[in-house]
């Protein structure tokens, strides 16, 4: 039948495939290793099961199909094309040099913990974002996962709903289970309601349990039979199988288990998040910590650029260079990208980059130099390997200052090959991605970026002019505009809510979106500008988007759980707020923005803990800036709640001390004092902040810093100012 079938495939398909052999075969389709001659690279390609391709039909399953076409993530295996040779229908994916989750287990048996729990975290990763694009896999087995270079591939995207939509019922009369009966949903079973994302969810808990058991929750002697029991009995207990699984651990796969949809996790990503740290060795009690994992795996810090031009006015560019690569470098989600603050921290500081390494907790660091001198530019860059200190990668270029853009992404693509990350198709698109070609126009984003991150209200009023001088020179230029949104929404937040502001950061936004609706940053720009309006359930799209087209884009996830907080959607609140901590793990803002809707959820003993480690992270901010008030005065409150009174109060008047007529400042310093049982000194500071042009109530009125306050006949009188 194999031969058959293989001498059919070369007689029929086109000839951009020169099949060799069969390599596997399936419940839906036999898998054969092919040469994709169109890009010189083999390929998997997997032909439907013949009696199964003719009961479909071509039209139906290949438009099904497609929307496999549009994921793009680390974890799942993509779709390349897909087709009809002759009478047969086939799928082409990229050929994974590993083995399927199946043959792991089988020469294993039960998995260690950590094995088990990163695995399912890998797969709850590509779950979460397939569910984002309203796709489904249906089929989640240890068959349908590969194992490469140690991290776990989901595999089959969209086949099963291309059968299930062709006009197959659960089980077909050609024989095969559209999901498999030992991890299918209740739901999905009785074919009662289409399966939605918490129906993967099941299958993934199934799937879990058995890499810990060595065998699925539900066995019989038949499909039925497994199938009946899940109707009739509750999860098993993978605890009361293997002793060393931890309670929590094992709560969680009882709830993904649960028989009814609304009793699992929400979303996959709330399962990952549950399973995070859940070794045996993690507290139970404890958050996951949003800190970079001592392995630092593929990762890079982009260190500031040294100024050698004659001119030290040129510290905007050299920085700006930086920035830019680290901005491509993000958009690639295999690789942990270290933040600008955290990189530019050790700005002309005379540290070793093994130490560097160390505190940023990455695996390679990226340093370089600037000469610009009239229209010519000498950029030199090397890529550093540091716990050895070798060198990876280095280059020079000499060119003119209008190719600044293509030496930008010759060395982010260098930066990727040296450290063989793989690419999507729209990564590759993404980090080459110019967004304008006027050097006039990148040299004023530039300074707006220089004066953006000095989060000072002087500072973000002239980022803004900066930013909209590079507009006047390139009327397309989407980061400016995105630039110049940002800057008005912060206005409006922090320091002047006029009806200026608000009109600008919607008009700016708009423009973003419509000059290119395919940038992450667009529109997570507009999605701040509409919640600034309480346009709450545009905005949530809108961010919902941005986080789809780049799922480290940290503004999007912090701004979003911002939103979502203000609006009392705390469980939400609190998932953006660690996925915002996860993108950038030495960020000390999220672990203790995220304590107050842990609060409001009565998770005060997570609430602690996380506080604690916000705290932690604001000192070794601290260390290296040492006048940044943001980092006083939120780790202030962050001591203050702790009870490390003295510390927090000293902290905050060191913020004061720095910037006494900052709106931003003056409102979170009435936070500590309030946290602090100093309710005049604290009504005395919103007060002022008011004056001084805070505006935002929603977040006075759900801020947990200020419960102290709310029976206070004052605190409803600020109320009405605003």
């Amino acid at each position: 039948m194999t031969s058959d079938l293989l001498a059919q495939l070369q007689g029929s398909l086109p000839e951009r495939y020169q099949v060799s052999r069969e390599v596997g075969r399936g419940g839906m389709a036999t898998v054969f290793l092919a040469r994709d001659t169109k890009h010189d690279r083999d390929v998997a390609l997997k032909v439907l099961h013949p009696d199964l391709a003719a009961t479909l039909g071509p039209e139906r399953f290949l438009r099904e199909i497609k929307v496999a076409a549009r994921l793009n993530h680390p974890h799942i295996v993509p779709l390349h094309d897909s087709g009809q040779a002759g009478d047969l229908l086939y799928y082409v994916m990229p050929f994974v040099d590993g083995e399927s989750l199946r043959a792991h287990m089988a020469r294993a048996g039960s998995l260690p913990l950590d094995e088990a729990v990163e695995i399912a975290r890998d797969v709850a990763a590509a779950l979460d974002y397939a569910h984002r694009q309203q796709v489904v896999h249906r089929d989640i087995k240890p068959e349908n996962v590969m194992m490469h270079e140690g991290e776990a591939m989901v595999t089959d995207f969209g086949i099963a709903k291309a059968v299930r939509a062709a006009g197959a019922e659960n089980i077909t009369q050609t024989g095969v289970a559209i999901g498999t009966p030992a991890y299918m949903s209740p739901e999905q079973a009785s074919g009662e309601r289409e399966p939605d994302g918490r129906s993967d969810i099941y299958s993934l808990g199934c799937m879990l349990y058995e890499m810990l058991t060595g065998q699925p929750p539900f066995t019989g002697p038949t499909a039925q039979a497994m199938i009946t029991k899940r109707f009739l009995e509750p999860p098993p207990s993978a605890r009361a199988r293997r002793s060393e699984v931890p309670p929590d651990l094992d709560r969680a796969l009882t709830q993904a288990m649960a028989r009814q949809p609304d009793d699992r996790f929400e979303t996959a990503a709330l399962l990952a998040h549950a399973l995070s740290g859940h070794t045996g060795k993690t507290p139970p009690e404890t958050l996951p910590t949003t800190e970079a994992p001592a392995s630092a795996g593929k990762s890079i810090a982009v260190l500031p650029f040294v100024n050698m031009s004659a001119d030290p006015e040129n510290e905007y560019f050299t920085d700006g260079i930086a920035e830019e690569i680290i901005n491509a470098l993000s958009k690639v989600q295999a690789l942990r990208v270290a933040s600008r603050t955290s990189s530019f921290a050790f700005k002309g500081k005379n540290e070793d980059i093994s130490g560097i390494g160390r505190h940023l907790k990455v695996s390679t660091v990226l340093e370089g130099s600037v000469r610009k001198s009239g229209s010519m530019l000498r950029v030199t860059a090397q890529l550093v390997d540091v716990t050895n200190g070798f060198q990876l990668w280095s280059e020079r270029f000499d060119r003119k200052l209008e190719d600044v853009f293509a030496i930008q992404d010759e060395i982010a693509t260098s930066i990727v090959r040296a450290l063989r990350v793989v690419l999507n198709e729209q990564e590759k698109k993404a980090i080459g991605k110019v967004a304008t070609a006027d050097v006039e126009a990148y040299d004023y984003y530039l300074r707006g970026r220089q004066f953006f991150h000095q989060f000072r209200r002087t500072g973000i009023q002239h980022a803004r002019r900066m930013f909209e001088r590079a507009i006047a020179t390139d009327p397309k230029y989407v980061p400016a505009y995105a630039g110049a949104a940002d800057c008005c929404s912060f206005l409006y937040m922090y320091w002047d809510a006029s009806k200026a502001n608000l009109e600008g950061a919607d008009s700016y936004s708009q423009q973003a979106l419509a000059l290119d609706a395919g940038r992450a940053e667009a529109h997570a720009s507009r999605g701040l500008a509409l919640a600034l309006r309480q346009n709450y359930e545009e905005a949530e799209r809108e961010f919902a988007t941005a986080i789809a087209l780049n799922p480290n884009q940290f503004e999007a996830h912090y701004f979003f759980a911002r939103c979502l907080f203000q609006q009392g959607k705390h469980e939400r609140a609190v998932f953006h707020y660690l996925e915002a901590g996860r993108v950038r793990p030495e960020d000390y803002q999220t672990p203790y923005l995220v304590s107050s809707p842990l609060r409001r959820l009565g998770r005060a003993a997570e609430a602690d803990a996380i506080l604690r480690q916000a705290v932690k992270l604001a000192e070794r901010h601290l260390e290296l800036n040492p006048e940044d008030v943001r980092a006083l005065y939120l780790g202030a409150a962050g001591l203050m709640e702790i009870g490390q009174r003295d510390k927090a109060l000293d902290w905050v008047s060191r913020a004061l001390a720095l910037d006494p007529e900052d709106s931003g400042v003056l409102y979170n310093s009435a936070c500590v004092y309030a946290l602090g049982g100093r309710p005049d000194d604290a009504i005395r500071l919103l007060d002022k902040a008011i004056d001084n042009g805070f505006g935002h109530r929603e977040w006075l009125e759900n801020d947990t810093d200020l419960d102290s306050l709310r029976a206070d006949p004052r605190f409803e009188t600020l109320l009405k100012k605003l």
